[in-house]
């Protein structure tokens, strides 16, 4: 069967290379790709069309007879990718844009939650600056965690330390429109203590797999600090996600989503991303997003033992309680290498070298996101460039070999972060 994957980062390189293992798979297409999916060879070919061109996506399907589509990013379901690939009667793996809503509108999922009572922080909705001022001025205690209620690349969100920090977001949302209409409305809530996870389920609407619960690393900066980005790094299994941890979160969060989407009438397909701030062992949601995390996907994919096409084909058709969905021992771990400047402002088009040496290293895979071919040689092209992915016996053995994989790549003004695992060992 010839598959695509849509989007251009180092989750749609990592789902590609997944994908493309099974022998059940002829051809993979990625839309629009990158440099890294672009030079792969074998199944996986590159295709130039845009993440929402859907009307171009729709003909490219019919036109090579695409049996399965995946939608890796979250901007083409918000555009109602899936509906619009569902009204042709083609095969895909995501939400609609009704239930994609849990990741597209952060008003919408806090309100979804206090209806279905799924543990969730305390929190107002605000819609001008007014308001949200005269709140903040009232505060009794920070920090305060602001977000913008759109989507913003992951880069919508303030914790507040102080009165005066947080006043400067709101003025920023609000008058300086940094986020545009994403910040029309504003999600003011209260700072929850302790550490952060996230947990992705597939599922069909009803049933569900869970892939290995793993932690990102948001913050620019060594020891979480600087600007929130669309993440540096990732490892998975998080040691935070004890059983019991994993247990409770199924029953609190993960079953009574899927059941409330369903009961709200919009029954939601795909993936599931629940972000997950835990103190001692209990769990509340920070945030759902509709689809896999990026960095996160570089290090769960790999960790996946069975036949990943086989689980998306039953996510679609049924049977997915039943399909292998058995996990590698051991761990993973994935550090971004990013432009310079990043997450504001960054230059493009810098040569990236690569040691040849990094094609022996054992269990060590580079995924690509903000990269592009110039000629013959790989330039940069985005904020965050690559993904080095490591697995072994151990988180420590894993971050070792990343490390070492890091050091094999150069170009001008890298930065990427030296404590990724850190908290974990």
């Amino acid at each position: 069967m010839n598959v695509l994957i849509i989007g251009s980062g180092a989750r749609e390189h990592a789902l590609a290379w997944g994908v493309a293992r099974s022998s059940k798979v002829s051809t993979v297409f990625v839309a629009p790709g990158n440099g890294g999916t672009a030079t792969m060879g074998g199944k996986v070919r590159n295709v130039a069309i845009k993440a929402t061109d859907i009307d171009a996506l729709l003909d490219f399907v019919e036109r090579e007879s695409i049996g399965l589509t995946v939608v890796g990013p979250e901007q083409p379901l918000e555009v109602g990718i899936v509906n619009r690939f569902r009204e042709a009667g083609l095969t895909v793996v995501g939400p609609t844009a009704e239930a994609a809503q849990l990741e597209t509108s952060k008003v919408f999922a806090k309100e979804f939650m206090k209806r279905h009572g799924i543990p969730t922080a305390g929190y107002e909705v605000f819609r001008d600056h007014a308001s949200a001022k005269s709140f903040l001025e009232s505060c009794a205690s920070f920090p305060q965690v602001i977000k913008a209620s759109g989507l913003c690349a992951g880069k919508g969100v303030v914790v507040a330390e102080s009165r005066e920090q947080a006043l400067e977001a709101i003025h920023d949302f609000f008058e300086s429109r940094v986020f545009g209409d994403a910040a029309d409305e504003v999600v003011i809530e209260e700072f929850l203590s302790g550490q952060e996870a996230s947990v992705f389920a597939l599922t069909d609407g009803e049933n569900y797999q869970l892939f290995l619960p793993a932690q990102d690393h948001k913050r620019i900066g060594e020891g979480d600090t600087g600007k929130n980005t669309g993440g540096m790094g990732a490892y998975a299994p998080a040691p935070l996600v004890t059983p019991e941890v994993m247990s409770r979160v199924e029953e609190e969060v993960i079953k009574p989503t899927l059941a409330g989407m369903k009961a709200d009438g919009y029954a939601y397909t795909g993936f599931l991303y629940v972000g997950l701030m835990i103190d001692n062992g209990v769990s509340s949601v920070v945030e759902y997003n509709a689809r896999l995390g990026d960095p996160e996907t570089q290090v769960v994919v790999p960790m996946l033992k069975s036949d990943l096409f086989d689980a998306f084909i039953a996510s679609v058709d049924g049977g997915l309680e039943d399909v292998p969905f058995e996990m590698q021992e051991g761990a993973a771990a994935t550090v971004v290498m990013a432009s310079a400047g990043y997450p504001d402002g960054y230059e493009t088009g810098k040569a990236i070298t690569i040691d040849p040496a990094l094609n022996d290293m054992e269990d060590v895979l580079v995924f690509h996101a903000g990269t592009r071919r110039a000629g013959d040689n790989l330039v940069t092209s985005g904020g965050r460039v690559l993904s080095v992915t490591a697995s072994g016996p151990s988180l420590k053995e894993a971050l070792e070999k990343a490390y070492r994989g890091v050091a094999a790549i150069e170009f001008e003004g890298v930065v990427f972060r030296r404590d990724i695992g850190a908290k974990a060992l």
